[in-house]
């Protein structure tokens, strides 16, 4: 397989200010959003990007989607720095192959425009041939399992269920035919009766169009159902990243077990153990010279504070990487 994504020491900063001293001073924090992130993703592979609220999987998706620009470092689609893109031809053809799937049906279609109407407008965009639109539509409605089109395609979203609406965005997203599809929490709004038809829609169509995929999501189940791969982020940094099956059932960075603890146990009366860390997450503008975990890992030492082990992801197994720090003190 070849590689159609690569980030090399990608960081991305934002400016903030939290009071007046820092605004009349100039000398504003930093929130380290991603902070010097390596990573290859395969063509037609399925990744899962998780960590809690704040690690920065968002800020990534933005990054791939060429939304923000990195504050250093590269990113390259098929060999090409995206950052570097200046050509609107090229801007284009770029985001002609790159899609997103986004987290809110309701929020993400516009309310004004019939089904038919949104499914149109990427085609429109892209200088499409029209005497293929109608083939298209066809096409993608029977893909996302909307095989009635006739009985959606001149409704309003507001006429629409959840799970219709987010199979109209799926349906929206690979009209085009992308090589490559970021899901961000692609279920989480849905009644959990419909989470499994829309995923089984997106696996069946990632089968047939063989595009490459990254799904951002805080459920550990999900990503177990969807994904070949999954990468942990913590505080701006990939902490683990390996196989599913490997980082779900065997664990090797603390943080990873104890997501995978705070998994949600289907018995009303069953209780978690505590989890294996400790406190909540800490500042984002805060620059660490040491491990960012070490606040909170239960088996830190003065040398992981101290910034005495050098950061990075060592391969523990086949495949299977994980921080350097928790992989010498484990």
């Amino acid at each position: 397989m070849s590689t159609v994504l690569e980030f090399n020491n990608v960081s991305k900063y934002y400016d903030v200010s939290r009071n007046i001293s820092e605004i009349f001073s100039g000398k504003k924090p930093k929130v380290r959003a991603v902070d010097d992130v390596s990573f290859k993703i395969q063509q037609g592979e399925s990744v899962g990007i998780v960590g809690e609220s704040g690690c920065g999987k968002t800020t990534l998706a933005k990054l791939i989607l060429n939304l923000v620009n990195p504050t250093s470092g590269e990113i390259l689609f098929e060999g090409k720095d995206i950052s570097k893109i200046k050509n609107n031809d090229e801007l284009m053809k770029y985001k002609r192959n790159l899609q997103f799937v986004f987290q809110n049906p309701y929020d993400s279609l516009n309310p004004r425009f019939t089904i038919k109407d949104i499914l149109l407008e990427p085609l429109k965009a892209l200088n499409f041939d029209p005497n293929k639109f109608e083939t298209m539509i066809t096409d993608v409605m029977n893909l996302v399992k909307l095989k009635n089109k006739d009985e959606y395609l001149y409704k309003y979203p507001h006429e629409l269920s959840g799970g219709q609406l987010q199979r109209i965005v799926l349906a929206r997203a690979l009209i085009i035919n992308p090589k490559f599809v970021v899901a961000d929490e692609p279920v989480s709004m849905l009644d959990v009766s419909v989470r499994a038809g829309i995923l089984n829609a997106f696996n069946q169509a990632k089968s047939s169009m063989n595009f490459t995929a990254i799904y951002i999501s805080h459920d550990l189940a999900l990503v177990k159902y969807v994904c070949e791969r999954t990468i942990v982020m913590y505080l701006g940094s990939i902490v683990e990243d390996g196989p599913t099956h490997d980082v779900i059932n065997n664990p090797l960075h603390p943080y990873t077990k104890a997501l995978v603890k705070a998994v949600p146990v289907p018995h009303v009366n069953q209780s978690h153990d505590p989890l294996p860390i400790l406190g909540n997450i800490p500042d984002a503008t805060r620059e660490y010279k040491g491990c960012k975990f070490a606040d909170r890992c239960p088996k830190h030492n003065n040398e992981c504070q101290g910034g005495d082990i050098k950061m990075g992801l060592v391969e523990a197994k086949p495949g299977h990487w994980v921080d350097r720090c928790s992989y010498i003190t484990s």
